[in-house]
């Protein structure tokens, strides 16, 4: 026998999951409609040399590829890599297809544009709790805008949706890849092995100081001053200021903190977001009761180009919809339009359809179900999923929706 089961990462969502989800969903689309941004939707597949072309990090080693049509055994022989195999892949982010996105249709689109892409993404992850292989990804993003505009825009609403959210104690932890830079050059760190050091100071939340300091000190990379840097939080550090922080670019960070001061913005010279496209302002979203992030982004004037020949400056902001979904708590729905007809077989479907639309034109939710031997069941089951209101329907009943008799499920 086949196996019943999704694949192994992917997950199936009975309806109560599913209108939760999509509660949540529309509130978080509501707010950023609300701060003038405009829904887009591009496929969930893009041309596998896009998504391999250095934009991605290391998410182009988790993206599913797809094969090319018509392979021929000669094809496999041939391949000396299984990538040769894909002209297709599935999409590991929103925001390369957004680049290309607006590559295609920049004549279309307003000087500055404010997008919302709500979709899911693939990514051959290694399951755990917390993480996926198929996952929902809620983006802002603000194309066109070079000054700090767009940062405060984008922390605005997402802190709009937070809080509509009813997410209290979130922070937004901030830095700049210039401050960065500055840390690295700070210990000396040569030119070619930045990267490799980005990476592992960005595992400093999971192996700790000490963990980051002997990798570190695998590579070669001496450390002396890495313990400041990593406990430094403050935003008054101008007042004695470290070699190793970049003045313009903290100034900057100043600035964006005193536009938005409804966020709980903390400056941290250790937040590195593992995407190599970020070319200024970075940020992720902490919440205290979690160990990782519920979402972040960046400034990353450099990838459009890519696409484009011409630079053109973005900034954008994603949430990490299947981390902060658990942790919402909706208000519980009164369903008072919603009704359950318990009908007997042997209700004629005319009297049937006649009932259901003229409740629906109410603007009722309507369900029609057989009536069971175990009524009260029934009824607690029909509850539980949102029902309100139910009523008998017999064989002998009228067309009439008047002539119902609605009793509470509770």
């Amino acid at each position: 026998m086949p196996s019943v089961t999704p694949p192994r990462g992917m997950r199936d969502f009975l309806p109560t999951e599913k209108t939760r989800r999509e509660r949540v969903l529309a509130i978080i689309r509501d707010v950023y409609r609300s701060h003038g941004f405009d829904e887009i939707e591009t496929p969930v597949v893009e041309d596998s040399a896009r998504l391999h072309s250095g934009l991605g990090g290391d998410n182009e080693k988790l993206a599913f590829g797809i094969l090319k049509r018509g392979l021929t055994r000669d094809d496999l022989a041939a391949a000396s890599e299984a990538l040769e195999l894909a002209d297709l892949g599935l999409r590991f982010d929103l925001t390369v297809p957004l680049a290309r996105f607006y590559a295609t249709h920049r004549a279309a689109l307003p000087p500055v544009f404010r997008s919302i892409q709500i979709a899911p993404v693939w990514r051959a992850e290694r399951p755990q709790k917390g993480r996926f292989r198929q996952f929902v990804q809620c983006d802002i993003d603000i194309i066109g805008e070079a000054g700090p505009l767009a940062e405060v825009e984008l922390i605005t609403a997402t802190t709009a949706a937070l809080d509509a959210l009813g997410l209290e104690g979130c922070s937004i932890r901030i830095n700049d890849r210039r401050i960065l830079t500055g840390l690295l050059t700070h210990w000396n760190v040569p030119a070619e092995l930045h990267e490799r050091a980005l990476i592992t100071i960005d595992k400093l939340d999971k192996i700790g100081p000490e963990g980051v300091a002997a990798e570190l000190a695998e590579h070669g990379i001496a450390t002396e001053g890495l313990g400041a840097a990593l406990e430094t939080r403050g935003w008054d550090l101008l007042d004695d200021a470290p070699a190793w922080l970049d003045a313009d670019a903290y100034r900057a960070l100043l600035e964006l903190r005193a536009a938005v001061p409804q966020a709980a913005l903390v400056f941290d010279p250790t937040l590195v977001r593992g995407m190599g496209y970020y070319t200024g302002t970075i940020f992720e979203v902490a919440h205290p009761a979690l160990g990782y992030s519920l979402g972040g982004g960046g400034r990353y004037d450099g990838m459009i180009g890519r696409f484009l020949g011409t630079d053109v400056p973005a900034t954008g902001f994603s949430l990490g919809f299947e981390r902060l979904v658990d942790l919402v708590e909706l208000p519980g729905e009164d369903g008072a339009d919603s009704v359950v007809l318990l009908h007997d077989a042997r209700v004629p479907a005319a009297t049937l359809v006649a009932l259901k639309t003229a409740l629906v034109g109410e603007g009722r939710r309507v369900r029609l179900e057989r009536r069971p031997k175990n009524t009260k069941a029934a009824l607690e089951r029909l509850a539980a999923e949102g029902f309100s209101l139910f009523a008998f329907v017999n064989a002998d009943a009228s067309t009439d929706a008047a002539a119902l008799e609605l009793r509470p499920l509770a």
